[in-house]
């Protein structure tokens, strides 16, 4: 493990793209799921986004034999108790699917329709991610980010994927769709708990070889 060659644990194009996209001037290679046909589906069962993340990025390291770095992230929403949380990618899985709508679709009806009637200052939300790295060794790293705001009472954007439509950044007022990547980035869970990750990565670097 001479070069660092780093396998992101997703097939999620949107997950990668930002993450290549900050890691650019790292030094890393960075490859996807896609690349690896062999990994097959790996199943969420953990109960918090550390377990999930773990999860992912162990079972991805032991199948490549490379370093593997995975996401485990959602949304809490202070009015619905922390939910959709673990849940996010999935919150809408038991409800109907209606011709040609997306998960993301489903998810954000799924969610603006838990929420009718509650008014904004009611509807604070954070998205939370944590960003685990595995080595073929066994050794693991994670690092956690967060980002605060709230739940729109109408989809904006078409930048993103998933809950962004929706989430209100606190700081600009704009929704995370509306974003261009480098501010996203900048702002976002994701960014936050991969830069946490990045430095401490030169220890765990040392380690993972």
């Amino acid at each position: 493990m001479k070069q660092q060659v780093i396998v992101l644990a997703t097939r999620n194009r949107g997950k990668i793209a930002e993450l290549s996209a900050m890691l650019a001037d790292t030094g890393l290679t960075v490859r996807g799921l896609d690349d690896f046909p062999q990994v097959g589906e790996i199943e969420e069962t953990g109960t918090t986004f550390e377990e999930n993340a773990l999860l992912k990025a162990r079972a991805v390291a032991q199948a490549t034999g490379l370093v593997a770095v995975a996401d485990d992230s959602g949304l809490s929403v202070d009015a619905l108790d922390g939910a959709p949380g673990v849940y996010s990618a999935r919150y809408s899985d038991d409800s109907p699917h209606l011709p040609g709508e997306t998960r993301d679709q489903r998810n954000n009806a799924k969610l603006l329709g838990a929420l009718a009637g509650v008014p904004h200052e009611k509807r604070t939300a954070r998205f939370m991610c944590v960003m685990a790295a595995a080595a073929p060794n066994g050794h693991t790293a994670t690092a956690r980010g967060s980002w605060e705001g709230h739940i729109a009472t109408a989809a904006r954007g078409s930048n993103g994927f998933g809950y962004d439509p929706l989430f209100i950044d606190s700081d600009s007022g704009l929704h995370s769709a509306e974003l261009p990547p480098e501010q996203k980035n900048a702002r976002s869970h994701r960014g936050k708990a991969l830069a946490a990750l990045m430095r401490i990565w030169p220890e765990f670097w040392q380690q993972a070889c």
